[in-house]
Protein backbone atom coordinates (compact mmCIF):
# COMPACT_ATOMS: atom_id res chain seq x y z
CA UNK A 1 0.00 0.00 0.00
CA UNK A 2 1.36 3.10 -0.81
CA UNK A 3 1.72 5.69 2.07
CA UNK A 4 -0.46 8.75 0.29
CA UNK A 5 -3.42 6.50 -0.60
CA UNK A 6 -3.92 6.14 3.17
CA UNK A 7 -6.15 9.43 4.43
CA UNK A 8 -4.46 9.10 8.05
CA UNK A 9 -1.22 9.41 6.62
CA UNK A 10 -1.41 12.33 4.45
CA UNK A 11 -2.98 14.03 7.08
CA UNK A 12 -0.27 13.23 9.33
CA UNK A 13 2.53 13.92 7.27
CA UNK A 14 0.58 17.01 6.18
CA UNK A 15 1.02 18.22 9.41
CA UNK A 16 4.35 17.73 10.04
CA UNK A 17 5.65 19.24 6.84
CA UNK A 18 3.78 22.16 7.27
CA UNK A 19 4.57 22.61 10.46
CA UNK A 20 8.30 22.16 9.90
CA UNK A 21 7.53 24.70 6.68
CA UNK A 22 6.20 27.60 9.37
CA UNK A 23 9.54 27.04 11.10
CA UNK A 24 12.06 27.17 8.47
CA UNK A 25 10.04 30.45 6.84
CA UNK A 26 10.62 32.14 10.15
CA UNK A 27 14.17 31.35 9.88
CA UNK A 28 15.23 31.86 6.36
CA UNK A 29 17.57 34.59 4.82
CA UNK A 30 15.71 36.22 2.35
CA UNK A 31 17.06 38.63 -0.74
CA UNK A 32 13.66 40.01 -2.38
CA UNK A 33 13.90 41.37 -6.23
CA UNK A 34 10.99 42.70 -7.89
CA UNK A 35 8.43 43.20 -5.26
CA UNK A 36 7.27 46.44 -5.99
CA UNK A 37 5.56 44.66 -9.15
CA UNK A 38 4.24 42.47 -6.87
CA UNK A 39 2.59 45.20 -4.77
CA UNK A 40 1.30 46.99 -7.37
CA UNK A 41 -0.86 44.24 -8.52
CA UNK A 42 -2.32 43.96 -4.65
CA UNK A 43 -2.82 47.23 -4.60
CA UNK A 44 -4.74 47.54 -7.85
CA UNK A 45 -6.64 44.15 -6.53
CA UNK A 46 -7.55 45.92 -3.50
CA UNK A 47 -9.21 49.15 -5.16
CA UNK A 48 -11.00 47.55 -8.07
CA UNK A 49 -11.63 43.79 -6.98
CA UNK A 50 -9.22 42.69 -9.73
CA UNK A 51 -8.56 39.18 -9.25
CA UNK A 52 -5.14 37.96 -10.55
CA UNK A 53 -2.64 34.84 -11.38
CA UNK A 54 0.49 33.35 -9.22
CA UNK A 55 2.82 31.25 -11.19
CA UNK A 56 6.22 29.54 -10.36
CA UNK A 57 7.39 26.01 -11.22
CA UNK A 58 6.46 23.01 -9.64
CA UNK A 59 9.32 21.83 -7.54
CA UNK A 60 9.05 25.54 -6.04
CA UNK A 61 6.10 24.36 -4.17
CA UNK A 62 7.34 24.08 -0.56
CA UNK A 63 8.69 28.12 -1.02
CA UNK A 64 5.46 28.96 -2.79
CA UNK A 65 3.69 30.28 0.39
CA UNK A 66 6.42 32.91 0.99
CA UNK A 67 5.06 34.70 -2.26
CA UNK A 68 1.61 35.92 -1.19
CA UNK A 69 1.20 37.57 2.02
CA UNK A 70 -0.84 36.36 4.70
CA UNK A 71 -2.10 39.43 5.43
CA UNK A 72 -5.81 39.92 3.71
CA UNK A 73 -5.56 43.60 4.43
CA UNK A 74 -2.63 43.35 1.81
CA UNK A 75 -3.66 41.28 -1.18
CA UNK A 76 -6.57 39.11 -2.74
CA UNK A 77 -7.26 35.82 -1.36
CA UNK A 78 -5.59 33.34 -2.36
CA UNK A 79 -6.85 29.65 -3.77
CA UNK A 80 -4.32 27.03 -5.10
CA UNK A 81 -4.93 24.96 -8.30
CA UNK A 82 -3.92 21.37 -6.96
CA UNK A 83 -3.81 18.29 -8.65
CA UNK A 84 -6.97 15.40 -7.71
CA UNK A 85 -3.80 12.30 -7.81
CA UNK A 86 -2.91 11.13 -4.42
CA UNK A 87 0.36 13.27 -4.19
CA UNK A 88 -1.63 16.15 -4.96
CA UNK A 89 -3.67 15.44 -1.97
CA UNK A 90 -0.63 16.03 0.09
CA UNK A 91 0.52 19.17 -1.38
CA UNK A 92 -3.56 20.55 -1.15
CA UNK A 93 -3.23 19.64 2.63
CA UNK A 94 -0.16 21.17 3.52
CA UNK A 95 -0.63 23.98 1.70
CA UNK A 96 -4.21 24.73 3.06
CA UNK A 97 -2.70 24.62 6.72
CA UNK A 98 -0.38 27.10 5.36
CA UNK A 99 -3.19 29.46 4.26
CA UNK A 100 -3.85 28.55 1.08
CA UNK A 101 -7.02 26.52 0.36
CA UNK A 102 -6.91 24.54 -3.08
CA UNK A 103 -8.99 24.35 -6.67
CA UNK A 104 -8.35 20.71 -7.10
CA UNK A 105 -8.09 19.71 -11.03
CA UNK A 106 -4.85 17.98 -13.29
CA UNK A 107 -2.75 20.82 -14.89
CA UNK A 108 -2.20 21.32 -18.66
CA UNK A 109 -1.10 18.43 -20.48
CA UNK A 110 -0.57 17.99 -23.72
CA UNK A 111 -3.77 20.21 -24.37
CA UNK A 112 -5.51 23.22 -22.67
CA UNK A 113 -6.39 23.09 -18.97
CA UNK A 114 -9.92 22.93 -19.91
CA UNK A 115 -9.82 19.62 -21.34
CA UNK A 116 -8.06 17.25 -19.16
CA UNK A 117 -9.42 15.29 -16.25
CA UNK A 118 -10.93 17.21 -13.99
CA UNK A 119 -9.94 20.33 -15.56
CA UNK A 120 -12.77 21.04 -17.03
CA UNK A 121 -14.86 22.03 -13.66
CA UNK A 122 -11.15 23.16 -11.94
CA UNK A 123 -10.87 25.71 -15.01
CA UNK A 124 -14.36 27.03 -14.63
CA UNK A 125 -14.18 26.96 -10.71
CA UNK A 126 -10.77 29.40 -11.17
CA UNK A 127 -12.14 31.48 -13.88
CA UNK A 128 -15.27 32.14 -11.50
CA UNK A 129 -12.68 33.02 -8.29
CA UNK A 130 -10.45 35.35 -10.21
CA UNK A 131 -13.28 37.13 -11.79
CA UNK A 132 -14.51 37.63 -8.40
CA UNK A 133 -11.55 39.15 -7.28
CA UNK A 134 -9.61 35.86 -6.06
CA UNK A 135 -5.90 35.23 -6.76
CA UNK A 136 -4.73 31.87 -7.81
CA UNK A 137 -1.58 30.12 -7.79
CA UNK A 138 -0.41 27.77 -10.43
CA UNK A 139 2.32 25.55 -11.24
CA UNK A 140 2.10 25.60 -15.51
CA UNK A 141 4.37 22.03 -15.23
CA UNK A 142 2.71 20.44 -13.21
CA UNK A 143 1.85 17.87 -11.86
CA UNK A 144 3.69 15.47 -13.78
CA UNK A 145 6.03 17.63 -16.05
CA UNK A 146 7.91 17.99 -18.24
CA UNK A 147 9.97 20.52 -15.36
CA UNK A 148 9.96 23.91 -16.44
CA UNK A 149 7.37 23.19 -19.48
CA UNK A 150 4.36 25.42 -19.60
CA UNK A 151 1.61 24.20 -21.03
CA UNK A 152 -1.63 26.36 -22.35
CA UNK A 153 -3.99 26.09 -19.45
CA UNK A 154 -2.16 29.42 -17.96
CA UNK A 155 -2.24 31.84 -20.74
CA UNK A 156 -6.30 30.44 -21.17
CA UNK A 157 -7.17 31.65 -18.04
CA UNK A 158 -5.56 34.82 -18.41
CA UNK A 159 -7.11 35.70 -21.69
CA UNK A 160 -10.64 34.61 -20.48
CA UNK A 161 -10.51 36.45 -17.35
CA UNK A 162 -8.03 39.31 -17.92
CA UNK A 163 -6.29 38.89 -14.96
CA UNK A 164 -2.86 40.30 -14.61
CA UNK A 165 -0.15 37.47 -14.49
CA UNK A 166 2.96 37.50 -11.97
CA UNK A 167 5.94 35.37 -11.98
CA UNK A 168 8.35 34.27 -9.22
CA UNK A 169 11.01 32.53 -9.31
CA UNK A 170 12.20 30.95 -5.68
CA UNK A 171 15.47 29.63 -4.59
CA UNK A 172 17.37 28.23 -1.26
CA UNK A 173 20.53 27.00 -0.22
CA UNK A 174 21.15 24.55 1.35
CA UNK A 175 18.49 22.89 0.19
CA UNK A 176 16.95 18.98 -0.16
CA UNK A 177 15.80 17.89 -3.56
CA UNK A 178 13.89 15.50 -3.85
CA UNK A 179 13.65 12.55 -6.38
CA UNK A 180 10.96 13.23 -8.29
CA UNK A 181 10.60 14.40 -12.24
CA UNK A 182 11.34 18.15 -10.79
CA UNK A 183 13.66 17.67 -8.14
CA UNK A 184 11.74 19.58 -5.63
CA UNK A 185 13.42 22.06 -3.33
CA UNK A 186 12.83 21.53 0.02
CA UNK A 187 14.41 24.67 1.52
CA UNK A 188 16.36 23.77 4.96
CA UNK A 189 16.73 26.03 8.23
CA UNK A 190 18.97 29.14 8.02
CA UNK A 191 18.89 29.17 5.03
CA UNK A 192 19.89 31.77 2.40
CA UNK A 193 16.56 32.18 0.32
CA UNK A 194 15.71 34.64 -2.97
CA UNK A 195 11.91 35.20 -4.22
CA UNK A 196 12.33 37.76 -7.53
CA UNK A 197 8.97 38.66 -9.56
CA UNK A 198 8.06 39.69 -12.67
CA UNK A 199 5.19 41.36 -14.17
CA UNK A 200 2.51 41.66 -14.14
CA UNK A 201 1.92 40.86 -17.77
CA UNK A 202 -1.63 39.92 -19.18
CA UNK A 203 -3.18 37.82 -22.03
CA UNK A 204 -5.96 39.72 -24.75
CA UNK A 205 -8.55 37.24 -26.39
CA UNK A 206 -6.97 37.64 -29.68
CA UNK A 207 -3.11 36.88 -28.25
CA UNK A 208 -1.50 33.75 -30.07
CA UNK A 209 -1.71 30.90 -27.06
CA UNK A 210 2.15 29.11 -28.34
CA UNK A 211 3.47 32.56 -28.58
CA UNK A 212 2.57 33.43 -25.10
CA UNK A 213 3.59 29.84 -23.24
CA UNK A 214 6.95 30.35 -25.25
CA UNK A 215 7.03 33.85 -23.74
CA UNK A 216 5.84 33.20 -20.56
CA UNK A 217 8.18 29.90 -19.86
CA UNK A 218 10.81 31.96 -20.79
CA UNK A 219 10.26 34.57 -18.31
CA UNK A 220 9.23 32.47 -15.42
CA UNK A 221 12.41 30.36 -15.90
CA UNK A 222 14.94 33.41 -16.02
CA UNK A 223 13.14 34.95 -12.75
CA UNK A 224 14.10 30.94 -11.33
CA UNK A 225 17.44 31.23 -12.55
CA UNK A 226 18.26 34.91 -10.99
CA UNK A 227 16.53 33.69 -7.41
CA UNK A 228 19.54 30.74 -7.59
CA UNK A 229 21.80 33.25 -8.83
CA UNK A 230 21.05 35.16 -5.52
CA UNK A 231 21.25 32.76 -3.11
CA UNK A 232 25.01 31.08 -4.95
CA UNK A 233 26.33 35.12 -3.95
Amino acid sequence: MRPLRSPFVIWLLSSIFAGYSKLVFKTLRMTEEGREQAEAVWARGRETGVGAILCFWHSRIPMSPLSWPQDLSRRQDMRALISRSNDGEFIARTVEKLGFPAIRGSSAKKTDLAKNKHGEQAFRDMVKWVKDGGGVAITPDGPRGPAEHMEKGTPSLARVTGAPVIFVGLAAKPCLRLGSWDQTMIPLPFAKAAMVWDGPTGAGRGDDPDQLVEEWAARLSAVTRRAEALVED
